[in-house]
């Protein structure tokens, strides 16, 4: 009877991503069925984190990050969780053998975001490396499935990816990270007042070498997972080209969005394009 717990804390994984992202689900759907449940856990994960540190405002956010942290070792360890999200979780990271360091640095960085409202250019790096580029190198490690060799050829690409979309979402959330989190997310600005299209600018120009080197690494995926990676990455791309031509006090006004009709598009200009990424 455990299979069936374990199933549906797969499924509560499922339902948290749905519910959070309809453009990470979109490029999930559009992986073979081997695939689907292990990034929905991994997804899962993450955005519960996420949301403690972000939307619990009423909370003790200090003390329940540290449970969860605590909670998340031990499943792991002890290869179950009353916590469906960290059950379908710790299945995932033993059956994949994800790194546990990849695991603390991304903890670390949402323990950052209880503490810092702006970042200092060496911490923002490190904050990067833990909120996105880790999550990036999570899903490459289901993603090949053992293959050391082809873990390591990708995991550049991988941290770059994550990275990408994590900045692209900073351009995007600039007003409610501001309005509802107090936090400023462009690297050694630490007021309001200094926001400005210069170091907008920086950022995209950080962003766009990242989507290129990305770019690289999609080619190189296994067939059951590029459709989905080129489609999200697609759609954000589409999203930074956006962000790109307002000027910031725009974007400090007005969220950008991509309609969810326009993500279906781009999933479908996706299925058209990702026949010329074929493994080189």
């Amino acid at each position: 009877m455990i299979q069936l717990y374990h199933e549906t804390s797969f499924d509560i994984s499922k339902k948290l991503t749905n519910a959070y992202s309809t453009s990470f689900s979109l490029g999930i759907k559009a992986f073979t069925k081997e695939f689907q449940k292990p990034i929905y856990a991994v997804y899962g994960f993450v955005r519960l984190a996420d949301e403690i540190v972000d939307s619990f405002q009423e909370y003790d956010k200090k003390s329940l990050m540290q449970k969860f942290r605590e909670e998340t070792f031990k499943a792991i360890e002890e290869k179950i969780s009353t916590n469906p999200i960290l059950n379908s979780f710790q299945i995932v990271v033993n059956k994949y053998k994800i790194d546990l360091s990849l695991i603390d640095a991304f903890l670390r960085s949402m323990e950052m975001d209880l503490d810092k409202s702006s970042y200092q250019r060496n911490v923002y790096d490190q904050y990067i490396y833990g909120s996105a580029e880790v999550v990036g190198l999570m899903c490459l490690k289901v993603f090949v499935n053992g293959d050391e060799e082809k873990y390591n050829q990708l995991l550049y690409p991988a941290k770059m990816l994550g990275s990408a979309f994590q900045k692209v979402n900073f351009l995007r959330d600039i007003k409610s990270d501001i309005d509802e989190r107090g936090r400023i997310y462009l690297p050694d600005v630490h007021s309001t007042m200094n926001i400005d299209n210069e170091n907008k600018k920086r950022l995209e120009n950080e962003v766009e070498k990242e989507f290129s080197e990305a770019l690289k690494g999609i080619y190189k995926l296994p067939i059951g997972v590029k459709l989905g990676v080129y489609s999200a990455y697609l759609y954000y791309y589409v999203l930074f080209r956006k962000i790109k031509k307002l000027d910031v006090k725009k974007l400090l006004r007005k969220r950008v969005r991509v309609s969810n009709i326009y993500k279906i598009v781009l999933l479908l200009k996706s299925i058209f394009e990702v026949k010329i990424l074929k493994s080189v």
